[in-house]
């Protein structure tokens, strides 16, 4: 999607202030909130496969939007459309996986899966980042913004090609809304096991959110700006490999988390002052090995929270853990925003190693 690393450059050509650039991502962390239970919940009651189908086309309407009216009025209602295709994607692709391999016998295959899908989907950033400024040049931001749009349909074809042998909506007519949520609901209270898995799940995932101070921390070790591109892309590469291992070595959860958080703490403090050069691409080759273990055990996580759920209600409680990983997300901003004021980047990165090791220790069976 091309317009990903050059919209906020795009809004601010087009006259809006830095107050509206930051409403605007108020507003698109809001919508994706608020619609990521009630999309979900539509997911386990009708058909999982149209909503991957319709998800893309929503998220395309919005950059038409951006591209042919660009106005705050229009970048706002791009953003809600954004954010209502990202929930509508978010568990449902999950489930509609999870229940697929399982009629075919094959749900020892979901991390792998899920894992290689997630390291393709970060190569594919890396390729929007690197097409995005020759198409720019070419035909400006009608060209970026006519080839995202190209990229939704692709994803709504695509969803198209995907299986699902669920029974037509009208023979589950009885699962109403309200049914489906309850069971969803009643699912996490009522077994321990589903509950502390979607916690480890949420928070897992939303400490990751660290990698957006990464830059910060290139800068205050003194990278110039080509060099922090080079620092952020060899982070990418980790996620990519931790992903791409995904479904190996699922034992091993506790001591990987908890090697990754010791690799996040010593990268951190070794890309502080003083490392020099060295120093910098040591400690974030270290953030880079962080992350795949980071990753990899999201991959492991999310196929154990599939294990132990039903498929009535699978992709609501997979959205669950979605919900809660945006929660620790708005943590570590919080953390960061009040914790910048006294202390330097690389003790901000090093101390987000804690809450993982915590959850090394708690992810033991």
């Amino acid at each position: 999607m091309l317009f990903y690393p050059v919209y906020a450059v795009y809004f601010t050509q087009t006259g809006l202030s830095a107050a509206e650039v930051s409403s605007l991502f108020a507003i698109w962390s809001v919508a994706g909130f608020v619609l990521e239970i009630p999309s979900s919940v539509w997911a386990d009651r009708f058909s999982r496969r149209r909503l991957l189908v319709l998800a893309p086309l929503v998220t395309s309407a919005g950059f038409a939007l951006w591209t042919f009216v660009p106005a705050y009025w229009a970048f706002a209602a791009g953003f809600v459309l954004w954010g209502a295709g990202a929930a509508m994607q978010s568990g449902t692709l999950q489930a509609l996986v999870y229940e697929e391999l399982g009629r075919l016998g094959r749900t020892g295959d979901y991390a792998r899966l899920i894992g290689r899908s997630e390291a393709l989907a970060s190569l594919a950033a890396v390729a929007a980042s690197l097409l995005a400024a020759p198409v720019l040049a070419a035909g400006g931001y009608l060209a970026v913004g006519l080839a995202s749009v190209a990229v939704g349909l692709l994803g709504a074809l695509t969803g198209s090609l995907l299986p699902e042998s669920r029974p037509p909506a009208a023979e589950r007519a009885e699962a109403s809304y309200l049914s489906v949520l309850r069971t969803g609901l009643s699912e996490v209270r009522r077994a321990p096991a589903v509950g502390r898995v979607l916690v480890l799940l949420a928070v897992v995932t939303g400490l990751t959110s660290i990698d957006e101070y990464l830059p910060l921390l290139a800068t205050a070790g003194g990278a110039t700006t080509p060099v922090v591109a080079l620092l952020i892309g060899l982070v990418i590469a980790g996620i990519a490999a931790g992903g791409w291992l995904a479904g190996y070595g699922a034992r091993l959860l506790p001591l990987i988390l908890a090697a990754g958080a010791l690799a996040l703490g010593g990268g951190a403090v070794l890309s502080g002052p003083g490392g020099g050069a060295a120093g910098l691409w040591a400690g974030f080759v270290a953030i880079a090995v962080a992350f795949a273990a980071f990753y990899w055990a999201v991959a492991v996580l999310d196929a154990r929270l599939q294990d132990t759920i039903g498929d009535e209600a699978r992709a609501t409680v997979t959205s669950m853990a979605g919900l809660g990983s945006e929660v620790a997300a708005l943590g570590v901003f919080a953390f960061y925003g009040f914790g910048s004021g006294w202390a330097p980047p690389w003790v901000l990165v090093a101390l987000v190693a804690v809450p993982y090791l915590a959850m090394a220790v708690a992810s033991r069976r």
